[in-house]
């Protein structure tokens, strides 16, 4: 999704009313040009960015007009600021995940499998920063006695490949970092990881209300607040180049306790009590 403000302003006291665009792309990466374009064309004072690839996608296309970016994890490996602290350009925005959560989610399904050695890490690269967090799930899970293994989806048919050689291997487990396209195809990830009883951690919510195991992540509406008062700030005046990038703040966990008993997995009392919700 991206978002453009024309005009929102307070000026000695008085509101002045704002225009937004809204353009969707459904995760059709075949349509983000087309309405990169539509949006810079309208020459706004700012742009919202929703994601990585499109951010990455405005950002190049457009040197001047401000971008606040959100659900991006890796701005600078994508070339978006040149530090977290000083972006130094025409972007900014809140980080929607450091690549240290890998370690969460491993530990989740560590957790609640305690016989678990190998998850498999399952994105596409093209619409995530794939190697940004494997390198980092690699490194959590040395620690925790699991073996990575990288599972690189672009279809449908990848991703069931994926999880059937998953499910081959001896104590293996599912971790899905934040990605558009697992989270387009979630229903054919999650049926067949229930089926051959995988025990998976999703990074969004939406993945354990739709019958995924358990899923930790980021508050994406209040993900969207900060984002918003970085879209305030630059239409008083201040510049992206001098807003640091934020962190996410808020976080929650959802476990589906239904799914649990379906694949013969007990949650422990320990992840009960931290969950935020639990389906049952």
């Amino acid at each position: 999704m991206w978002g453009s403000d024309r005009g929102s302003k307070s000026e000695g006291g008085q509101k002045i009313a704002f225009t937004s665009d809204i353009r969707f792309g459904a995760s059709r990466s075949d349509q983000y040009a087309v309405l990169g374009r539509e949006l810079l064309a309208l020459r706004p004072e700012v742009i919202l960015a929703h994601s990585t690839p499109i951010a990455v996608m405005l950002h190049r296309d457009n040197p001047a007009i401000p971008i606040v970016f959100v659900s991006v994890s890796d701005p600078v490996g994508s070339g978006l600021v040149a530090s977290l602290a000083q972006p130094g350009g025409n972007a900014t925005g809140v980080l929607q995940y450091e690549a240290s959560i890998t370690g969460k989610w491993l530990a989740m399904l560590k957790e609640i499998s305690p016989r678990l050695t190998h998850a498999t890490f399952m994105a596409n690269p093209k619409t995530m920063p794939f190697d940004f967090f494997l390198r980092a799930a690699e490194t959590s899970g040395a620690s925790l006695a699991i073996e990575v293994v990288a599972s690189r989806v672009e279809s449908a048919t990848e991703i069931k490949r994926g999880i059937e050689a998953c499910a081959q291997m001896t104590n293996c487990g599912l971790l899905l970092p934040p990605d558009s396209t697992t989270v387009l195809h979630r229903d054919l990830i999650i049926a067949p990881a229930n089926q051959h009883r995988v025990p998976a951690a999703y990074p969004f919510r939406i993945f354990a209300m739709s019958g995924g195991l358990m899923s930790y992540s980021t508050d994406q509406v209040d993900l969207f607040r900060q984002a918003a008062s970085y879209v305030d700030r630059i239409l008083r005046g201040d510049k992206a180049s001098d807003l640091p990038v934020q962190a996410p703040t808020k976080y929650e966990t959802v476990l589906n306790l239904k799914t649990a008993k379906a694949i013969g997995l007990d949650a422990p009392p320990s992840l009960l009590v931290r969950a935020d919700d639990v389906i049952e």
